[in-house]
């Protein structure tokens, strides 16, 4: 299946459908599969997943089940595996089975190689049956990248057991030596089971590294003929049961995480972001808000919270630091001192409003008058982030109402430069592609606005229009899982934190605001906070964070941006400020109950 392909499958408001089934339902395990993608290939082709609807739900009663088929790129194997999901859906025999598990599959883990009747080779000089776990960065690797798109997914989807199918002439099982207790019970209830020294494979490294640094995962292989496939399937599935198989670890983690509230989860990041600003640069002035909000929200009012904040920017107030504006991360990085501002003394108020307007005043020329669009933009949609809400929020504090008409005229200028007719954002005129964090500036640089104008501003009808124009485009695009995508509308593409705190927290104020339909969007905030809980660990590392992009040429430069594994600076700022909007919009959902 080709990207475009499953972008198809996946982008036809899915998740509305999910919702409207009653995604909870263990009765679920019985429906079609949810078609989505796990990655892509260097040729482009999509990595297809058929997601089981009962496994979106982690907390759910089944035993999560994964088959991974067509790493050999052979033709029998794939079938064999959609034979294999068809019975287990479909079958009469299978609904004793149904009742205890789910069943998703990944049928051909190396489309390259069954396109091009390479057997395992996948033509860019890789091996997706081999190189586990991955090493160095992902997804960009030239030479294996479907190791990298399968060892995180993994991790996240947490399954309970994978099984990886492989044609062979004779029926056996294999379970690498020393695994774990369990896979070795489950070695003496299957006949033909046979036990192989650890190597580089799947299946020998799920069950001793944890995946997608979440957690171990058990793993078995089948080697066998298709025609034999769903009868040795048939006996697996007795023998798990009569194990009585736990949950793997990876699974265990990813409901700890689930069980946190936006309180738990704030604290836990503020150990690790937000405690300095070097720079007044969006990324880290984006954290010391996001530390600002969280105390605003959580301390008792005796609390010396503020002169802590207020001490990470002394050294702006007092002149020691210059926050220079050569960049529009300058101009946004502005932001923490009109967020200081608007609960500062009037001292403190007044310098922090003098430090705001050096990067506002850009929006004028020498003779006062409103510039086209705030400088620095170089035509990307960043900047709707990056430019507006600086004048919007001092034209709040300072009752002038040119920095509204700067506002109005600068979103105005990037959205006719940047909107594509879907309502998503290009992220510049270089390239079509619907960069994920492309999206995510204008959705939270728009509710930052909005937020800040003033009901009767000229032009803020417009803003709102193209607002809920945008917010729409993004609901229609979100993954089953819960995530908008590294490339919004591309499905194969990663599935990216930043975009997806940012898309949250966008919705979370619009809805608190009013400017969004709460039935239509709390489902989707729901399932979105629902994805970023499990992607923050305990430790503040995070998953898949794109790197810092620029305007790329096309839309495997998208594809190809470092997905970043661990703590991120960036990340770390768009997680802290998505917990607070979420706390305030699940506080407003409490309160209108």
């Amino acid at each position: 299946m080709t990207g475009a392909s499953v972008q198809r499958v996946v982008s036809t408001g899915l998740w509305a459908v999910v919702v409207s089934l009653g995604l909870f339902s263990n009765d679920l395990a019985a429906t079609e599969p949810i078609h989505s993608a796990i990655g892509v290939t260097r040729t482009g082709a999509g990595i297809e997943c058929e997601i089981d609807s009962a496994d979106l739900n982690l907390e759910g009663n089944t035993t999560r089940l994964l088959l991974v088929a067509g790493g050999d790129g052979q033709q029998d194997s794939v079938d064999a595996a959609r034979n294999v999901a068809k019975w287990f859906r479909d079958s009469s025999q299978a609904a004793a089975f149904r009742e205890q598990f789910s069943l998703s599959i990944i049928p051909c883990l190396n489309p390259d190689g069954l396109a091009n009747g390479l057997g395992q080779a996948n033509g860019a000089g890789g091996n997706p049956t081999r190189g586990y776990p991955p090493q160095g960065p992902a997804y960009h690797d030239i030479k294996n990248p479907e190791a990298a798109y399968v060892w995180r997914w993994i991790g996240m989807h947490a399954p309970d057991l994978v099984i990886e199918l492989r044609i062979a002439d004779e029926s056996q099982w294999e379970i690498v030596a020393g695994a774990n207790a369990k896979l070795d019970q489950l070695t003496e209830r299957l006949s033909n089971a046979t036990r192989f020294a650890r190597d580089d494979s799947l299946v020998a490294q799920l069950p001793r590294a944890a995946a997608c640094d979440v957690g171990t995962v058990p793993a078995i292989r089948w080697r066998g003929n298709g025609t034999n496939a769903i009868a040795s399937f048939q006996d697996l599935l007795t023998a798990v049961r009569e194990c009585e198989w736990p949950r793997s670890n990876a699974r265990r983690e990813l409901q700890r995480r689930l069980h946190r509230q936006p309180r738990e989860i704030g604290g836990e990041l503020l150990e690790h972001y937000g405690k300095e600003l070097k720079q007044a640069v969006y990324i880290q002035s984006l954290a010391v808000i996001g530390r600002q909000r969280y105390f605003e929200a959580n301390s008792d009012r005796d609390s010396d919270w503020l002169a802590t904040v207020e001490d990470i920017v002394s050294d702006y107030v007092s002149g020691k630091r210059i926050a220079t504006t050569k960049s529009g991360s300058d101009l946004s990085g502005h932001l923490v001192f009109t967020e200081l501002a608007r609960i500062a003394n009037e001292t403190r108020r007044d310098r922090y409003i003098e430090l705001a307007r050096v990067a506002a005043d850009l929006a004028f020329d020498a003779g006062g008058n409103i510039k086209e669009v705030m400088p620095f933009h170089n035509e990307m949609s960043d900047s709707v982030f990056m430019g507006g809400p600086i004048l919007a929020s001092v034209g709040a504090l300072t009752g002038d109402s040119r920095y509204f008409d700067a506002c109005v005229q600068h979103l105005r200028f990037m959205r006719e430069l940047d909107m594509r007719d879907d309502g998503l954002y290009r992220h510049s005129p270089l390239d079509e592609a619907a960069w994920g964090r492309g999206n995510g500036f204008p959705a939270i640089g728009v509710a930052m606005c909005l937020g800040d104008l003033s009901e009767d501003q000229s032009g803020r009808d417009e803003v709102l229009a193209s607002f809920r124009k945008h917010m729409a485009a993004l609901a229609k695009h979100q993954d089953p899982i819960g995530c908008w995508h590294q490339v919004i509308d591309h499905a194969e593409s990663y599935r990216e934190f930043t975009s997806t705190c940012m898309i949250t927290f966008a919705m979370c104020r619009g809805v608190r605001r009013g400017w969004l339909d709460k039935a239509t969007y709390d489902p989707v905030i729901e399932r979105a906070w629902y994805a970023i809980r499990t992607r923050i660990g305990s430790d503040g590392k995070l998953v898949d964070v794109c790197t810092g992009t620029g305007k790329q040429k096309s839309l495997r430069d998208y594809y190809d941006r470092t997905a970043i594994l661990g703590r991120d600076a960036r990340g770390g700022a768009m997680a802290l400020l998505a917990c607070n909007e979420i706390a305030l919009w699940k506080s407003s959902n409490s309160s209108n109950d």
